[in-house]
């Protein structure tokens, strides 16, 4: 493949199970943070805003994955397609009720981490069903419009909905694998006396550690 993969989908809808299938493909694919820990989000919207190569210093990953921020992300797919031709795009999407849901209740264990750990550096904390829902449609509706007659470059897919490998390895031109799509487990929640273990041993890390694990815990 001569380009890059792109997954243009907000966060929530299936970016971790879609970031797990393309390494099972053979990609190297980035999904939130780089391999030294550097946030990637960060990363692009420092290189967009300053007229940069989008992807300088993520040139070594095939894939991206959970790299959105709300406030510029129709400008940032367009600049990947200008910058990073012949690549593919891929806009991971669900049910607008179901990805409300799914946000409010990430901000509300947000919330509820930085009650029992007010130095977390958790950020995401307002529920916004209103400003999210324009945000949602406005995205879909720009993705649709700029890759209008272009299907070769954009697979629309719902891995929350069931949508799999029969969609992404035909487009992606790679074989089907013999194992099962992955899906990102979810663990168990732990019995209060644990959580309270937990949580005692979380306050004594490093705050850098910290961010790292509550990141993990509540994507």
């Amino acid at each position: 493949m001569d380009g890059k993969i792109f997954c243009i989908g907000l966060n929530k809808t299936g970016t971790t199970s879609l970031h797990l299938a393309l390494e099972k493909l053979g990609f190297k694919s980035v999904h939130y943070e780089d391999d030294k820990g550097n946030n990637i989000k960060e990363i692009i919207q420092h290189n967009f805003e300053n007229g940069k190569n989008i992807l300088e210093g993520l040139e070594e990953y095939d894939a991206f994955t959970d790299w959105d921020n709300s406030s510029n992300t129709v400008g940032i797919f367009k600049e990947f397609d200008r910058q990073y031709p012949n690549s593919k795009f891929i806009l991971n999407t669900r049910d607008l009720e179901s990805w409300l849901d799914s946000r409010e209740r990430h901000v509300l264990k947000n919330q509820q981490t930085v009650r029992d750990i007010p130095d977390s550096g958790l950020t995401w904390l307002e529920v916004d069903r209103e400003g999210w829902t324009r945000h949602f449609e406005e995205h879909h509706r720009e993705a649709m419009e700029h890759f209008k007659g272009r299907p070769d470059d954009l697979l629309v897919i719902d891995v929350v909905n069931g949508d799999g490998w029969e969609k992404l390895c035909p487009f992606l031109g790679v074989p089907i694998p013999g194992t099962p799509f992955p899906k990102r487990n979810v663990s168990p929640q732990n019995k209060p006396p644990l959580k309270r273990f937990l949580l005692k041993i979380f306050r004594q890390l490093p705050r850098p550690l910290k961010r790292r694990i509550a990141k993990a815990l509540l994507d």
